[in-house]
């Protein structure tokens, strides 16, 4: 299976999966391997979640086989009809062999991504199309990795070719028929960089246009609706974002980027290991790594104290609950340290917090001198 350049390995068998080979743990997806047909695969999580990728990264993958050497692909070549942002997690394969191309899911992200129509109401919607692809090597080439080479190749191309020409739909707009924005994004902060953008063959219609930039905080909205039509050239100009900021910051936690990688992402308990993501940047996909939390701080939480703390070995990368006996839950309690040498008591002070998600859960944050 390949998802990315460092995100390959074999897999096991579906029937590994299956009891008495297969071990149930805590959701169907995640199975412990206890007697897989391929040993090599023996005390292993398979968990198809843990071969998601952002939307911005799901342009192609799939599958290599050895004998014969087949290599066969999804490839997505415009995210136009994904809901949920460059940002959001999707699924891409899993054991089977089974490639997925996944159009709209709440995975990740909650019920606020799921439509919801009322009566009588008419709705339509393009999905696609998706371009599969199957190469395969000359005879006397054992190198099944140049598969993977050439289906990033092909993706480029198809790419290069969205929209498609064929669609015979009316509801699938030719190349002609849209429209095209381009323009400057300025951070009006910190940031020195061009920023110049181009969104190409929009379909028609009313658009919001969003940004952000990683390092800082919140996002830019366009403050009128941005109308798309047939054959335009929209030239946003600059724009200008002004980040919010009441005063200089006094102290930073992480980097306000949609993802919490930054910060400590503990080892797998051993007993539940995907070795694909040992010693690997993406190590924060293994299975289990809520429950590190009850198993490093059995008793206390995390007190962090500016200026002394270091966030990347200091700061559990999810805030969860701690696993008591008997299967019951405990809230915990986080506490940042922080001092300041002189309050003025008649300027507002803020505490900005960004989530980069949140499930089934509350924060409440306190205060307190």
């Amino acid at each position: 299976m390949a998802v990315a350049d460092n995100r390959q390995r074999s897999m096991p068998l579906p029937d590994d999966r299956l009891p008495p080979r297969g071990q149930a743990l805590a959701y169907p997806e995640a199975v412990l391997l206890v007697n897989p047909v391929e040993p090599d695969f023996k005390g292993e999580v398979d968990d198809k979640y843990q071969y998601s990728c952002e939307n911005k990264d799901i342009r192609v993958h799939g599958w290599i086989s050895k004998d014969p050497t087949v290599g066969f692909w999804i490839i997505t070549p415009s995210n136009e009809f994904r809901s949920g942002g460059p940002v959001k997690q999707n699924l891409t394969s899993h054991v089977g062999p089974t490639a997925l191309a996944v159009f709209l899911s709440a995975h990740y992200s909650g019920e606020d991504l799921v439509p919801r129509f009322g009566d009588g109401e008419q709705w339509k919607k393009v999905f696609g199309p998706v371009f599969i692809y199957v190469n395969s090597l000359f005879d006397g080439n054992d190198d099944s990795l140049q598969l993977w080479e050439d289906a990033k190749i092909q993706m480029k191309i198809e790419e290069q070719s969205w929209p498609y020409s064929f669609p015979a739909s009316e509801d699938f707009p030719k190349s002609e028929e849209r429209g095209n924005v381009s323009g400057r994004l300025l951070v009006k902060d910190r940031a020195d960089e061009n920023g110049y953008f181009s969104i190409n063959d929009v379909r028609t219609g009313d658009y919001n246009l969003y940004a952000w930039v990683p390092g800082f905080i919140g996002d830019y909205r366009y403050d009128v609706v941005l109308t798309i039509t047939s054959g335009c050239y929209a030239d946003m100009g600059d724009l200008v974002y002004e980040p919010p900021r009441d005063g200089p910051t006094l102290w930073e936690i992480g980097i306000p980027d949609r993802s919490a990688a930054e910060f400590y992402v503990p080892d797998p308990n051993p007993n539940y290991v995907n070795r694909l993501y040992v010693n690997h940047p993406d190590k924060f996909r293994q299975y289990g790594l809520w429950e590190r939390y009850a198993e490093l701080y059995p008793d206390k939480d995390l007190v962090y104290t500016v200026g002394v703390s270091d966030y990347s070995k200091d700061w559990f990368f999810a805030q969860v609950t701690r696993k008591k006996e008997g299967n019951t839950y405990q809230g915990t309690t986080w506490q940042i340290q922080f001092k300041l040498d002189k309050v003025d008591k008649s300027s507002t002070y803020k505490l900005r917090l960004a989530l980069a998600s949140a499930t089934l859960s509350e924060l409440q944050a306190l205060v307190s001198m």
